[in-house]
């Protein structure tokens, strides 16, 4: 058989699995969707259907109304941004401080550092509980955030794409004058979007998603966060399912816009990695 078709067999045997795995992947999302158009009663029956007998939105309309959603989402929104910005500016001092600063035991402070990656996170929870409430910041923004300010993947991740990057701008711009944290701010940093666009997806994902942090330090409704929110809908004996089915759809929507504005970034970290190694 000749080489050109079965490269052809071999390209199309790998599309239809991609293909394959691509439904696996869409179905829970799709029937989320269907399901929060629907009817109360029409969710789980002996007969059940993909698609709803009769569209209805007033699944999101009692999401929105019915429960303190947008207080939920607005919580969320914030505690996210915090943690993702927070870790952006860490991770680019400390990644860069280890890439391009020399100082005496540099590498095994960065082993140190990054070992804290090897610790589960919910190794973690009972002695930062116990620093939150000590503090007094239990029930505040302070106390969601403030132990995920700052993280060893981040720093790790921004060394390597500073170690692949050449330092011939940043001699350059040392040799004009600027210092070293105006050529961090002025040439590094430009130069960093694609690494920086990935570890604030992944941060924003991370934080967007956490639910066990938010059940144990937050009390009052005011605070809770639209994970927990969630959860929380599921208590009644027999629970609103289009209404939950809304709002779960309602919560994934940033985290698919935040996949889309750092779609370009993202793709071409990747590219710069694959073509670096």
């Amino acid at each position: 058989m000749d080489a050109r078709w079965l490269a052809k067999i071999k390209r199309g045997v790998i599309y239809l699995i991609l293909c394959a795995m691509l439904i696996v992947m869409v179905l829970p999302f799709a029937w989320m969707v269907l399901s929060s158009l629907k009817e109360e009663d029409e969710v789980f029956t002996y007969e059940m259907s993909w698609l709803p007998a009769k569209v209805t939105f007033s699944g999101y309309v009692r999401a929105l109304n019915e429960q303190p959603f947008l207080r939920y989402g607005l919580n969320s929104v914030l505690v996210s941004t915090i943690i993702t910005m927070a870790q952006l500016f860490s991770s680019v001092l400390a990644g860069y401080a280890f890439a391009r600063l020399k100082f005496p035991g540099r590498n095994l402070v960065f082993f140190i550092y990054i070992s804290a990656m090897m610790i589960p996170q919910q190794a973690l929870i009972i002695p930062s509980f116990m620093l939150i409430r000590r503090f007094g910041l239990v029930d505040t923004y302070a106390g969601l955030t403030l132990p995920f300010l700052a993280g060893p993947f981040g720093a790790f991740l921004m060394r390597s794409f500073f170690l692949s990057t050449p330092t011939s701008l940043e001699e350059a711009a040392v040799l004009d004058g600027c210092s070293r944290l105006q050529v961090l701010a002025k040439v590094v940093i430009p130069l960093s979007k694609p690494a920086l666009a990935t570890l604030g997806l992944f941060t924003f994902m991370q934080a967007w998603n956490d639910f066990m942090w938010p059940l144990i330090i937050t009390n009052s409704v005011n605070m809770r966060t639209l994970q927990v929110g969630l959860a929380l809908m599921k208590t009644d004996i027999y629970p609103d399912w289009p209404m939950m089915m809304a709002a779960t759809v309602l919560a994934t929507l940033p985290i698919i816009g935040a996949f889309l504005l750092a779609q370009k970034q993202f793709i071409e970290s990747l590219a710069f990695s694959a073509v670096k190694y």
